[in-house]
Order: structure tokens, then sequence, then C-alpha cells
């Protein structure tokens, strides 16, 4: 998508109230940029959770909420009928757009999770990859998610599980969502759901203690360093564009949390009344 298409689309909010938070949110500091250092553990959770999507998204037309950078919008491109896709940060989106030029499946726009300018029921699937704990009001982008969802279409939700013994907060965080805390609100939302685990952490003690020390720095990029130390060589991040053989082991959690899993991906299925 050119970035005239991409610029005109971002008058479009739906409210002078909204248009403001959107003017005052970044994300930029906290998002997966192509080209940052990572490490190989991180890099396999990135390509895992847009293998898994694009698996499911073949021939169909799908909308990814908080879209970042637009890591793996081509390996969706490749799979979907249609990707329309947005983000509330605008530098995010002018990024992803780069990556998205020519691309006449795939277009991007400026929208907040919670209020979704789209009409009902005209997606297939729709995905939500580790953004939730930044959202305001996540319950009423899960309404939000049913109302734009076809019968029998579902959304799918990647997120770091809070309960894992290394795990670490964003600074912009709103709300962190457990196994069962998600399982919840999706059935309270008349979905047919279930949470399952993946990335098993098989160790992790000089993490941990970094982390009860408040040790862990805030942004992406200060992380690097620390990264370096914990995990070894780091390798630039990629954009994902398909044809992966790597998908996630996920290990179904038979209605319990988990404290070993680093990653929790969640199905819903818009069942009809």
């Amino acid at each position: 998508m050119g970035m005239r298409a991409l610029d005109g689309y971002m008058h479009q909010t739906e409210s002078s109230s909204m248009t403001a938070a959107l003017a005052a949110a970044s994300y930029g500091e906290v998002t997966e940029q192509p080209g940052q250092p990572a490490s190989r553990s991180q890099l396999e959770m990135l390509e895992a959770r847009y293998a898994w999507a694009a698996e499911l998204a073949r021939g169909k037309d799908v909308l990814e909420a908080a879209c970042g950078a637009g890591m793996g919008l081509q390996a969706l491109g490749n799979a979907a009928r249609s990707v329309q896709a947005g983000d509330v940060d605008r530098e995010n989106l002018r990024v992803a757009g780069a990556a998205c030029a020519g691309r006449s499946n795939i277009m991007l726009r400026q929208f907040h999770g919670e209020a979704l300018p789209f009409p009902d029921e005209c997606f297939d699937l729709v995905l939500l990859f580790e953004a939730i704990y930044y959202l305001a009001d996540a319950g009423r982008f899960f309404e939000e998610a049913r109302r734009v969802l076809r019968p029998g279409g579902a959304l799918l939700i990647v997120t770091v599980n809070p309960e894992w013994m290394g795990f670490n907060p964003s600074p912009l965080k709103t709300r962190y969502w457990s196994a069962m805390d998600l399982l919840a609100a999706l059935q309270a939302r008349r979905f047919a759901s279930r949470v399952q685990g993946a990335f098993p952490a098989t160790s992790g003690v000089i993490r941990r203690a970094a982390v009860a020390l408040n040790l862990i720095p805030r942004t992406m990029r200060s992380k690097a360093l620390l990264k370096r130390i914990f995990c070894g060589r780091m390798h630039a991040v990629p954009r994902i564009v398909g044809n992966s053989s790597l998908r996630p082991s996920l290990e179904d959690l038979d209605g319990t949390g988990s404290r070993r899993h680093r990653v929790l991906y969640a199905t819903a299925l818009k069942e009809s009344l």
C-alpha cells in the first residue's frame, strides 16, 4: 500500500476525542521493528504466531488489529483473500505501509481496537497479537470483534502469559490477561473458546532475578543489551513473508492456568445464535 493511500485513511476516526487519543498514543518504542536485535526465541515466537495465523487465513478476509509495524502482514497477504490492518500509532503504520507497498489485497488505516471502523459481519478472521494488554477496554474489543466477524469466523489472540515465572510487564500496559481471564471473558461474549499454552520455558533463573530486581529496561532498543547477556548471539528481526515450516506447539491447559508457558494462544469461534 502506498503512502498516499495510507495518508488518506488517517483522518478516518469516529470523533474528535478519538482523534486526540490516537495522536497521543505512541507505541513505537515497545513494538517489534524490522532490523531490531532479537534473541532466537523471540524470532521463533514472532514467526510461529504468523505462520499459525497464515495457515488459518487461506482464502479468507482477515483483519489484524494493533498490527504494529506490520511484521506479519506480508505472510497474511500471501495467504488471505484480503487483509485489513490498523494500529493507533501513526509511525508504526508508516513502517507497515512501506512494507506493503504494491500489495493490492492489504489495506491499512489508523484505528482503536475498541472502535473497529468496519461494517457488521465482513471478516472471517480477526487477529490481535501481543497487544491485548495495551487496550483500555478489552471487553469492548471482544464485542467489536464479534460484530465484524461472520458466523463461523474466529478471533485469534496471542499474548504473553502473565503467570509465567519470567514475565516482565510493559510500561504502557493497561491489564494483562491470564489463560483463565481470557477464557472467561470470551465465553461471556458467546464465543466458543479455548486457550492453549506455547513455548514452555526450560530455565530462566537469571531472567527471573532481573525481573524481581526491576532491572529489565522499558524499551525494545534498551532491552537488546540485556538480551545479549541472557541469550547470547542476537539476530535482526525480519518481516515474516510466509512459507514458514515453524508452527507453535500448542498445549491445552484443561481449564487451568500455567506458570510454565511463555505465550498464550486463544481461539474464539463466533457461533450462530
